[in-house]
């Protein structure tokens, strides 16, 4: 038990990998204990890309915005909401697949893709390996669809880079617990001194930059959150089969 809260409360983002593959029996192993994780109604509304091919890696690096650790990471895997196989599953029964009508597919979809993705990388992390999420495969998420050949009713969520860390960042500073954690209900007057927590990612942001990065959390955040920052999703979701205006 310590050793798994260990692993998990020393995670942290790793964008710079070993030029080294990653091993097959761990990667069959991540790829199980992913599969492992619950899933509502054990629909299983959740598939993953494995992607090595250099030339594909490279073309989702430029997609998700140019981030280079997709290009460089061994492995990459991109987890995807899949209600292809209840489509098959609705046409053997004689039913009509009626939930991609609603944004609840999505929700139900997301949370599935959360939970095996969780275990993909606390089983990487236990192994040595280094990881970074990247939100970034729905950027430009028809290119990426048509890029992996995704059928109707599957979409991009999320993209996952695995690889031996080539450095150790420094652990990023978490809000404290009391600011995420109400007991009981939500309590909206258990609010966090915003201007503590602004210095503390501050410095940290500062240390790790060696000095370029001058900012802090809610400038960060607030900036992110101004706008829409991926305006292709909605439309690209709904030509896949998720008509959420129904």
């Amino acid at each position: 038990m310590t050793h798994v809260y260990d692993v998990l409360t020393e995670h942290r983002s790793i964008r710079k990998y070993k030029q080294e593959p990653v091993d097959e029996k761990h990667l069959e192993m991540i790829l199980r204990a992913a599969q492992a994780a619950p899933s509502s109604v054990n629909g299983q509304q959740w598939s993953i890309i494995l992607v090595k091919d250099q030339e594909k890696k490279d073309k989702l690096a430029s997609l998700t915005g140019d981030q280079s650790w997709v290009a460089e990471a061994p492995v990459f895997l991109v987890f995807v909401a899949d209600y292809n196989r209840a489509k098959l599953a609705a046409k053997k029964n004689d039913n009509e697949l009626k939930i991609t009508e609603s944004v609840e597919s999505i929700m139900v979809a997301s949370v599935d893709v959360g939970l095996a993705a969780g275990n993909a990388i606390a089983v990487a992390e236990s192994l040595g390996y280094g990881i970074v999420p990247i939100g970034g495969v729905r950027r430009e998420p028809e290119e990426v669809i048509e890029l992996l050949e995704l059928p109707q009713y599957v979409y991009p969520i999320v993209g996952l880079c695995i690889g031996i860390p080539e450095s150790k960042e420094e652990k990023k500073p978490r809000l404290p617990l009391q600011a995420v954690v109400h007991n009981e209900a939500y309590n909206k007057d258990q609010m966090i001194d915003i201007d503590v927590y602004d210095d503390i990612i501050h410095n940290y942001l500062l240390e790790r930059s060696a000095g370029k990065k001058d900012t802090n959390w809610s400038k960060q955040l607030s900036d992110l959150y101004s706008r829409v920052y991926y305006p292709k999703v909605y439309p690209s979701l709904k030509k896949q089969g998720f008509d959420n205006d129904k």
